[in-house]
């Protein structure tokens, strides 16, 4: 009989952890979840600069006109960056991962041409001596860069004189310094005059 009054001791235990645990992981997985749905964005977040190319958003001013830039920053990786990464005579995104956009509050001059006031994608065709093409087209919020590129949505184009520096920069940035927005990445320094 003792046996029986064991067993049935054991599985009364067992049957109350299981009934009491159970209560209990509910509340904590509600917690839980909650815990989750409220990291989400930070979690978000994290991923973006996890990206093999940070998203980079920068802001500035031109005389009185604002001026804001997004891009996808790629490193050099110990990779051949002009004539491989950026072909040479092919359509650049500038930048990586989706299209690099250039925002302008009023009416800018860019190299001594006129581009109304709007929002951009910028793109480069990389040479490998002589002047860069340099390239705003309407169609600025392209997930996949140079590939849904369209000529026929050229607002622009211009030409300017890249600058090949001695150091080279692992990282690419789009700065608004003078003469109005340089591109920096591997040994190029390109600058694209603005007023």
């Amino acid at each position: 009989m003792k046996k029986p009054n064991a067993l049935m001791l054991s599985f009364l235990l067992t049957g109350s952890l299981v009934f009491f645990g159970c209560g209990g992981e509910k509340s904590t997985e509600t917690e839980s979840a909650g815990t989750e749905m409220e990291g989400m964005d930070t979690e978000k977040k994290a991923s973006q600069e996890q990206r093999a190319s940070p998203l980079r958003e920068i802001a500035g001013k031109i005389g009185d006109k604002d001026l804001k830039i997004q891009y996808g920053a790629p490193s050099v990786k110990g990779r051949v960056v002009w004539g491989d990464i950026a072909p040479y005579n092919e359509v650049w995104r500038t930048g990586a991962n989706e299209a690099t956009f250039v925002e302008f509050s009023k009416d800018v001059l860019v190299e001594g041409k006129e581009l109304p006031a709007g929002k951009y994608s910028l793109f480069t065709i990389p040479k490998a001596t002589g002047k860069w093409t340099v390239i705003f087209n309407s169609e600025w919020d392209l997930e996949h860069g140079h590939f849904q590129y369209k000529l026929e949505n050229d607002v622009l184009r211009v030409e300017s004189q890249p600058i090949w520096e001695e150091s080279s920069q692992e990282q690419l940035t789009i700065a608004i310094e003078t003469p109005g927005i340089v591109v920096r990445w591997e040994k190029l320094k390109l600058p694209i005059a603005i007023q």
